[in-house]
């Protein structure tokens, strides 16, 4: 029977987890306020990770690429403490080298789900007027 992950998925699964336990408990930069960890990918061999992370505490459009580049550019500096905490965590020969990138799919997906939500409630008050013109 194949396996349905190789080992590379699970350890960045797993990887994940720890990672934002970590974030949430042991980092206290305050140009990181709110990470999130949204997804790991890990080379085949274990040495590199590519950490993608959310920032939930931004709320200023205008400041928002300043506070990402910051935030960003705090956990790349911190990667080799994280990574110790990391090895300390999980049990792995090999602790990947850690990089961290802006994922931005959740602001995005928000912005869409308002932009939608935005049509739905236009047409919605469109079809309201149009039959209140219909009834006089």
């Amino acid at each position: 029977m194949a396996r349905e992950f190789s080992r590379s998925q699970r350890v960045a699964q797993e990887m994940q987890k720890e990672i934002a336990i970590i974030l949430q408990r042991e980092i206290k930069d305050p140009r990181i306020g709110m990470a999130t960890v949204s997804g790991v990918e890990l080379s085949r061999d274990l040495a590199y990770g590519k950490i993608f992370v959310t920032f939930l505490n931004i709320s200023h459009e205008e400041h928002e690429s300043q506070m990402v580049e910051d935030g960003i550019k705090a956990l790349n500096e911190a990667s080799g403490y994280i990574r110790s905490l990391l090895g300390k965590a999980m049990r792995l020969r090999i602790i990947p080298e850690l990089t961290f990138s802006y994922d931005s799919s959740l602001v995005d997906g928000m912005r869409m789900s308002n932009l939608v939500s935005n049509v739905i409630r236009n047409d919605e008050i469109r079809r309201v007027n149009a039959d209140e013109k219909e009834e006089k």
